[in-house]
């Protein structure tokens, strides 16, 4: 089951002390369920990013909590920064990760909303997804004129807050909530200490674009339209909110962009686009910076598109993608970048759902030759596969490499991405072997005193059978499917390589038989004689095939040698 988990990244009006910042993050943390994965402070923009997970009901009283402490030891009336605020919390959003609707988003960020309102009085505005009418939804305009304008701006009727008084709350301002799809964070480092020059380049790149003026496009009369508003020249990149500043702390000017859509605008996208205006401009991009996390998606695919432009193939390992995006994107121009601290993905990760393959080679032997039962047969079954075709992909990389086929580059790619993928998930199924006989022994282990006992057990038992099952038969189906990957280089890749090929042939077939072996010993054991059957018959189909494959491949790999 999809474990139901959102994440919230409120954004804190203090980047300096971190003393007052500890005291916000350790109220988050004493809510049992969340786990906090990031705290990045700015110091010129004072202001600091936090961003945590949990389920809705356990990050919601961590987010209350986090947003009553800031309120205690946050004085707005003494606050300057860069970074446009207005509150102690400034933003509170709340983002589906996964197992949850933003529907469900928008009801946890109006209950949060509702509870600061009440309890702590202060003005509570909802913005995005949550918002309560059209000119709320953005929060420029929830939050223009800032905490110095609010006693007069939350005065008016049409600015009444959603929750709390309206009434100015000199210490603590405002907050806004929303409930809003993932947001990147990332600024564009530029060789200039120029904030009107940066600015200029924000206005070329974001949405929002810039004013229309006649004649001097700084000081010239705005031109309006028919209805007296003034008209835009849009900016090159959908979803991208943009302002230029100058970071004192780094000594450079910056382009600071919010990504609302990185499937719309990718980091990559947005990081080209603000290279080409800067470079117009007679400026050039020296680096980027990461605000907080970052989806995996948005690494692998900048580091994709910065090998694509140099015709190279992008069928390379996951942690090789993103070294290039760092890289290419100069994400470590200011200060070190550690994807498994920014990655998200990296921050959820359960180091035991990779206890094996995290080992070295001769670890994961010695562990294998222990005397316990697991990892077994069907673990080396799939590390076997993996092995397969990782020398398949090799093959298809040399060849995409290999001097004077420089025009095959991205067909050799094309099988090289194929082979990765295949790669990773038989590399995953090392592990997700082991844990299935475990759980097959934990079941085991359940009592069977009385008859209610004896019959859970006996469900825990046939549930984790029939598991073990179904992990080594998708083994079996993806070791197949690599052999077609594994054929191909025999036939058509660089041909100093064949034997490569051949031998990762011999690794597939392996996987394929022997995790045959373990479908069959567990269909043993199961009530369910239909389905057991089933996956024995299927299990044989596949391991005729598998047969039948190697004979061929090594029939090229021989003609060939």
């Amino acid at each position: 089951m999809t474990r139901r988990l959102v994440e919230c990244v409120p954004n804190f009006s203090e980047g300096k002390n971190m003393a007052i910042i500890k005291q916000i993050t350790d109220a988050i943390e004493s809510v049992e369920g969340v786990k906090l994965l990031d705290v990045d402070p700015g110091k010129d923009t004072n202001r600091t990013v936090v961003t945590f997970v949990g389920e809705p009901e356990p990050v919601a009283e961590a987010a209350f909590r986090a947003i009553k402490k800031a309120s205690e030891v946050i004085d707005m009336s003494k606050h300057k920064g860069e970074h446009p605020r207005f509150g102690a919390t400034d933003v509170c959003p709340i983002i589906p990760i996964s197992g949850v609707t933003m529907d469900e988003c928008v009801e946890v960020a109006r209950k949060i909303g509702e509870r600061v309102g009440n309890e702590l009085s202060i003005p509570v505005y909802l913005y995005e997804y949550a918002a309560t009418e059209p000119k709320r939804k953005n929060l420029a305009s929830v939050r223009a004129g800032e905490y110095e304008g609010i006693p007069e701006k939350i005065a008016k009727p049409e600015w009444k807050p959603d929750f709390g008084p309206a009434k100015f709350n000199a210490k603590s301002g405002n907050v806004a909530i929303s409930a809003r799809d993932f947001l990147v964070a990332y600024n564009v480092n530029l060789n200039t200490t120029s904030e009107r020059r940066a600015n200029s380049i924000a206005f070329d790149v974001r949405e929002a674009g810039r004013i229309k003026r006649e004649g001097n496009p700084i000081t010239g009369p705005v031109v309006k339209d028919e209805k007296g508003n003034a008209v835009r020249i849009p900016g090159t990149l959908k979803a991208v909110k943009a302002i230029g500043w100058y970071i004192e702390e780094y000594g450079v000017a910056q382009i600071s962009m919010n990504l609302t859509n990185v499937t719309i605008t990718p980091v990559h996208i947005a990081f080209d686009e603000v290279v080409k205006s800067a470079n117009s401009r007679g400026i050039r991009v020296t680096g980027s910076e990461l605000v907080g996390l970052i989806p995996l998606k948005s690494l692998l695919d900048a580091g994709k598109y910065f090998l694509e432009k140099q015709q190279r193939s992008t069928g390379v390992a996951e942690s090789e993608l993103v070294k290039i995006a760092v890289k290419s994107l100069g994400l470590d121009d200011l200060k070190p970048f550690d994807p498994k601290k920014r990655v998200i993905e990296y921050l959820l990760n359960d180091p035991a759902d990779s206890r094996l393959v995290s080992m070295d080679l001769k670890a994961f032997a010695d562990e294998t030759a222990s005397e316990s039962a697991a990892p077994g047969g069907g673990s080396i079954a799939a590390y076997a596969g993996a092995l397969g075709i990782s020398l398949a992909t090799m093959v298809a990389n040399l060849s995409s490499h290999k001097r004077g086929w420089d025009d095959r580059w991205q067909e050799f790619s094309t099988w090289a991405e194929r082979g990765q993928a295949i790669k990773d998930q038989l590399i995953k199924l090392v592990d997700e072997d082991t844990r299935a006989f475990n759980a097959i022994m934990a079941a085991f282990a359940l009592p069977k005193g009385n008859d209610t006992e004896k019959a859970a057990r006996k469900l825990a038992v046939q549930a984790a059978t029939k598991y073990a099952i179904e992990v080594p038969f998708k083994v079996m189906e993806l070791s197949i499917e690599s052999m077609t990957t594994i054929k191909a280089m025999a036939e058509i890749g660089n041909p100093n390589s064949v034997t490569d090929a051949g031998v990762g042939a011999l690794c597939a077939r392996t996987a394929v038989l022997g995790a045959f072996l373990n479908v069959k010993v567990n269909a043993g054991g199961l009530d369910d004689k239909t389905f057991a059957n089933n996956m024995v018959q299927r299990g044989e189909t596949l391991v005729a095939e598998a047969n039948k494959l190697e004979q061929e491949i090594w029939a090229v790999v021989n003609g060939k040698i």
